[in-house]
């Protein structure tokens, strides 16, 4: 990739990077969030097209159309936001748009023995007759990557592929990574994960303001060199030091058997006022469930919920905002924002009541300088508070997402992977955001997959094992081993 440009309204995205991928090669690019990443893959894989720039494959200059003529120059992208139609089980989202036709016919059988082997080729068994909108965003994941590696692409895009997988699955994943890179396919991996670099890596492009800064090998880039690269200066990257929780301080969260079987089995958890509650689990152990179920996404089938005190009947998501609960789900695309509104119709959205003027109108203007505010203190990088939602970066989504909710003054905060998909900057931030909450008198539970980001952002730590509460540990107590033979149910 020569020269790439590309400018959305009132975003210069690109501003002429220049990309080279060989064949039987790891090319790590990263970033901070709106650095251009994701933007300059989607260019290579047709879903946007350049304003400026060449695009050359084995050396000859192509023209990429679209989706379906990068396909057929042999590029696959895993995109960090899933392209799935919910509906559609695990083999219709993976054959759709190239699917084996008998008779006419699309041959249900060749259908399902090509999904069947995507995932033998993972090392997992998968349900495939499942609509993927029933599926976790881990399994969901795992169907994006079957799909590109049942389409036998060369030059693979993989845009935060590990960030919703456990250990194993990682693992798994490099395994298959490494496997084709023998095969000859180069491959584009994008992370925010340091630490996965020199597993994976052989080579490292670090682009910071839609330019590409430095190109080196993995193993002549220490990750503080790169980090520093990433966001133009140094940065401590450790987890900030946790408020000590006040002697007495009180109840605000209390869970009392709380039941939505098979998925949350007679859960029981309290949060103090100044406490972070971590909620650690392997991925299908009912974590985001449990936060479903407490924030009225899913009704409860059994359970007692209390706020201050008094208890809460939830039964829809308006009756827990009412409450004083704050959800950031997981899933920010499909469950946390409305992607075709602006960021000040996002922030205000949940909370229109805090804005209506004596005619009971919107007051617009309220609206901006509210949410203004949260653009200056979230350091949320947009043109505008009218620039809509679907034309930023994940990270910055993100950070849309957590403004809402602030607009709200609510008393519990539930973090569902928080920082999922988000840079090391934009995480310290997130970090410092919490801690900022707490200091207010703020109750927090956060669910991770990321193990240290549980030890070391949590006073307290609940592991979940099969909808159940397996184990809890005080933040001293609390190791990976420790925590990870609880989740498992083996001795440490």
């Amino acid at each position: 990739m020569r020269g790439i440009g590309k400018s959305f309204p009132g975003v210069r995205a690109l501003d002429g990077v220049s990309l080279t991928l060989h064949a039987g090669e790891v090319l790590a690019l990263v970033g901070e969030n709106g650095a251009g990443k994701s933007t300059l893959m989607k260019v290579l894989a047709g879903a946007y097209q350049a304003d400026e720039g060449e695009i050359l494959i084995d050396g000859r200059p192509v023209q990429i159309a679209g989706p379906r003529a990068a396909e057929a120059l042999g590029v696959g992208m895993i995109y960090q936001e899933f392209n799935l139609v919910p509906q559609f089980d695990a083999v219709d989202n993976i054959v759709l748009g190239s699917e084996p036709v008998a008779r006419g016919l699309i041959d249900e059988k060749a259908a399902s023995a090509r999904a069947a082997a995507a995932f033998a080729e993972l090392g997992i068994a998968f349900p495939l007759h499942v609509p993927a909108g029933r599926l976790s965003v881990a399994q969901q994941q795992l169907i994006e990557i079957a799909k590109v590696l049942s389409r036998k692409a060369r030059i693979i895009v993989m845009d935060e592929p590990s960030a919703a997988l456990t250990d194993r699955e990682i693992d798994r994943l490099f395994d298959i990574i490494r496997s084709l890179k023998a095969s000859g396919a180069g491959i584009v991996y994008i992370s925010h994960r340091m630490e996965e670099l020199p597993k994976i890596a052989d080579r490292v492009t670090v682009l910071r303001d839609g330019r590409a800064i430095e190109t080196r090998a993995q193993s002549a880039f220490p990750p503080d060199e790169i980090v520093q690269a990433m966001v133009g200066r140094k940065l401590d990257s450790h987890f900030p030091d946790l408020p000590a929780v006040a002697p007495g301080a009180e109840v605000v969260l209390d869970v009392r058997g709380l039941d939505r079987r098979p998925a949350v089995d007679g859960v029981s958890l309290r949060v103090r006022a100044g406490e972070i509650l971590g909620i650690a689990g392997l991925v299908g152990a009912g974590r985001t469930e449990i936060m479903r179920s407490i924030a009225g996404a899913d009704v409860p089938q059994a359970g007692v919920v209390s706020v201050d005190g008094a208890v809460v009947r939830v039964r829809r998501p308006s009756d827990a905002i009412e409450a004083g609960i704050a959800f950031i789900t997981e899933d920010r695309k499909a469950q946390g924002l409305v992607l075709g509104m602006s960021v000040r119709e996002n922030v205000t959205l949940a909370h229109l009541d805090q804005f209506l003027d004596r005619a009971r109108l919107i007051d617009r203007r309220a609206e901006v300088a509210a949410t203004q505010r949260f653009v200056e203190s979230l350091n949320i990088r947009t043109p505008s508070t009218e620039q809509l939602v679907v034309n930023l970066s994940g990270g910055t989504q993100q950070k849309v997402v957590l403004a809402k909710w602030l607009v709200g003054r609510a008393r519990v905060f539930l973090f569902d992977e928080p920082t999922r998909g988000i840079d090391i900057a934009a995480k310290s931030e997130i970090y410092a955001l919490m801690i900022e909450l707490l200091k207010n008198g703020a109750a927090i539970v956060m669910v991770s997959s990321e193990l240290p980001e549980v030890l070391g952002m949590s006073h307290r730590i609940l592991v979940v094992r099969d909808g159940r509460i397996a184990k809890e540990f005080a933040h001293a107590d609390a190791t990976p081993e420790a925590v990870i033979a609880a989740a498992t149910g083996v001795a440490a």
